[in-house]
């Protein structure tokens, strides 16, 4: 994996040929290239990754310690020990696409970008970076973004979709204008129901009429605290694989209501329909079902707030530690609702718990900083369970609740492994 900066440097000629080659190896297609030269292309995935005249070293560059779990599209999840930081740093925040990263971002290329606000509003707008950096109160907010499917691994049986175990989530601090303000510039008309989000991010088949994802929420959800429209991860332009040069942030739901590289936000009178919001995508069963259930498409429903959740970030999982000795075990909690009320951790297989001490959050949906002291009594092998509890008092299960096609929302306890010696 290469670092940031060498991956900046390129020669002129580099530089000048690259937009060539991808254009060619888009338009041309696949199954043109294939009759033109006659035969069927093995491989063909990576003659895809070539089109993006990116490598996968090239695209995770500057990523550190990541688990690929998918090259087309890209997705990568976290490690829990590496998710120690207050505020989730570029090299360890998780990676989730949908379609192929648009060569704008790849150049890191914002030169006329404009986002349309239209649909059921009063007043449609077309603003520039600028105007929304002019026009709106600039805010910063540290915000938590999850992958509606992070923890699908545990599920059985199984669900399809990539394999997350723990980490496809992260917080970090996003520079940008609150999502009410300009949706409200625009004049929100009472006939608005839902938002929905649009980005020139391209399909997989790179077929220009399809999109690679347009999700959207309740318009309550969108004029409420939280959401923003952002430009800057960590007080820089968002990089490239998490939505440069914007991208809408609805904290508490599935990140893939937080669309990369934003372009236009409908306001629609329906719920929105657009790709990845209908069929079985981000959407549960209406009501209980026995593991392995074949739900019907017409009884599943749209995935909203995401459940309250911890995660263990120290010690890492297996480590070696003094018996008879304190040893400090520290995590993140989270909750789709906003706040977590407490946090226990348990060293005897949830028999008895030990409250942690917990930080208040940064502000609403940031998760917030577990600490607590365990003492492991003799020498032997422990897991160390953490259960966080939501303002409303909902806490994590000790399993992997309500089976669902899709495994979304798996919220179990976490656990790690204690070593005492």
């Amino acid at each position: 994996m290469t670092d940031r900066k060498s991956h900046d440097i390129v020669t002129e000629q580099e530089t000048a040929d690259e937009p060539a080659r991808r254009t060619f190896m888009k338009t041309t297609g696949l199954t043109a290239l294939g009759a033109y030269v006659g035969m069927n292309i093995p491989f063909e995935d990576n003659l895809m990754a070539l089109a993006q005249g990116m490598s996968e070293e090239d695209i995770m560059a500057g990523k550190e310690g990541l688990i690929l779990m998918n090259d087309k599209p890209l997705n990568a999840e976290t490690p829990a020990h590496l998710l120690d930081d207050e505020v989730t740093p570029y090299e360890h925040f998780f990676i989730r696409n949908n379609g192929h990263v648009p060569d704008t971002a790849l150049e890191m290329d914002a030169e006329g970008w404009t986002l349309t606000i239209d649909g059921e509003v009063e007043t449609p707008l077309e603003l520039t970076i600028d105007d929304l950096k002019e026009q709106f109160e600039v805010v910063t907010k540290r915000l938590v973004i999850e992958c509606g499917g992070n923890g699908r691994a545990f599920f059985v049986p199984g669900a399809s979709g990539n394999q997350w175990t723990t980490g496809a989530v992260g917080c970090a601090d996003w520079t940008g204008v609150r999502l009410a303000d300009v949706l409200n510039a625009a004049g929100i008309k009472d006939t608005a129901v839902y938002t929905a989000h649009y980005s020139n991010d391209p399909h997989l088949s790179y077929d220009p009429d399809k999109d690679a994802i347009s999700r959207g929420v309740p318009i309550e959800k969108a004029l409420a605290e939280g959401g923003i429209i952002a430009w800057e991860m960590n007080g820089e332009p968002i990089p490239a694989v998490h939505g440069f040069p914007l991208r809408v942030i609805n904290p508490g739901y599935p990140g893939s209501a937080s669309q990369k590289f934003l372009t236009r936000i409908w306001i629609r009178d329906q719920v929105h329909d657009g790709a990845k919001m209908t069929g079985y995508s981000y959407r549960l069963p209406a009501y209980p079902v026995a593991p392995g259930t074949e739900v019907p498409e017409e009884d599943m429903v749209i995935m909203t707030e995401m459940p309250v959740k911890s995660l263990i970030t120290f010690p890492r999982t297996g480590t070696e530690t003094p018996a008879e000795q304190a040893t400090e075990v520290r995590g993140h909690a989270w909750s789709g609702n906003g706040d977590v009320a407490a946090v226990d951790v348990s060293i005897d297989f949830g028999q008895t718990w030990i409250e942690a001490e917990l930080d208040a959050p940064k502000n609403k949906f940031a998760w917030q900083r577990f600490r607590a002291d365990v003492t492991l009594p003799e020498a032997g092998y422990y897991e160390v369970w953490a259960r966080a509890t939501d303002m409303n008092g909902v806490s994590q299960p000790p399993v992997v609740p309500g089976w669902n096609p899709r495994g979304y929302g798996n919220n179990m306890q976490h656990r790690i492994a204690l070593i005492a010696t």
